[in-house]
């Protein structure tokens, strides 16, 4: 039975004293896939749930976990899966869903266990009040919404899974963003949206090379050191953008309030500290 880890909200003014070590402790997830074995970190914002499951050997089962309080994972929860690795497939309620790598799985509330095999998924979870279809999402089927500019360093295919025009969801909101070689910065202009959590996963970078994760008020920003394969939670209050020491992916997951994408409250460059 996999147990989830719990990182607690923090308020801004409390953050503002924090060191390196604070800030990694609270809103840093690192070793967050380890072969065999379901992984899940468990946010008081907005009560998201990130992990991952990495059935190398055999397949593995998420069904109960006791922090959520229920009988099992997704009887008030929804989820969505994203294969990082090769083929793999999922088992919901009796159908076998084969997802390739860039793949996502949408799994609605009370779909009972879920069986993966093969594959590398990161999986996202948040509270819902409402039953949505399951559905798998083909790179073909998700929206895809092409930005920025070599001259910038910000060129880039922002990938749409879990997103009104694609795939019904009760809160949860989901999707990755493509960087064309030589681009390295995300999102600038900064944004907030107080009305929704996020958590970021930042992948396909080479291990020699990092992302700086920018967070915090727009007056009163901060950073953390990102790897390969390492998510960072973002309070609804935070900016969450990024450079990096080389171009890479990084998943992006919402849930709060409403599920309207470009509910932003955007920062203007000169009013970033």
């Amino acid at each position: 039975m996999p147990s989830a880890q719990t990182r607690y909200a923090v308020d801004p003014e409390t953050v503002k004293s924090f060191d390196t070590e604070q800030l990694r402790k609270h809103f840093h997830v690192g070793d967050l896939f380890a072969d065999d074995e379901i992984q899940l970190v468990y946010s008081h914002y907005d009560r998201l749930i990130l992990g991952s499951a990495v059935p190398k050997s055999g397949p593995l089962m998420l069904d109960r976990v006791p922090e959520t309080g229920t009988a099992t994972f997704l009887e008030r929860r929804e989820m969505a899966a994203l294969n990082l690795g090769d083929t793999g497939t999922i088992e919901v309620e009796g159908e076998s869903h084969t997802l390739e790598k860039g793949e996502v799985l949408y799994i609605g509330m009370g779909s009972g266990p879920v069986t993966m095999s093969g594959g590398r998924f990161y999986l996202l979870s948040a509270p819902a009040h409402r039953a949505c279809p399951t559905k798998l999402i083909k790179l073909a089927d998700a929206r895809r919404v092409e930005l920025g500019a070599r001259e910038t360093a910000n060129e880039r295919v922002i990938i749409q899974f879990l997103h009104p025009d694609v795939c019904e969801s009760c809160q949860l909101l989901m999707g990755y963003t493509q960087f064309a070689p030589g681009s390295i910065w995300n999102t600038m202009p900064a944004h907030v949206h107080d009305r929704r959590m996020e958590a970021y996963l930042y992948f396909d970078i080479p291990d020699d090379q990092r992302v700086f994760h920018f967070m915090g008020k727009p007056d009163e920003t901060r950073h953390i050191v990102m790897a390969n394969e390492e998510a960072v939670i973002s309070p609804p209050w935070s900016i969450h953008c990024g450079a990096g020491t080389s171009s890479y992916t990084f998943c992006w997951a919402m849930a709060g309030d409403n599920v309207d994408f470009t509910d932003m409250d955007m920062v203007a460059m000169e009013d970033l500290r």
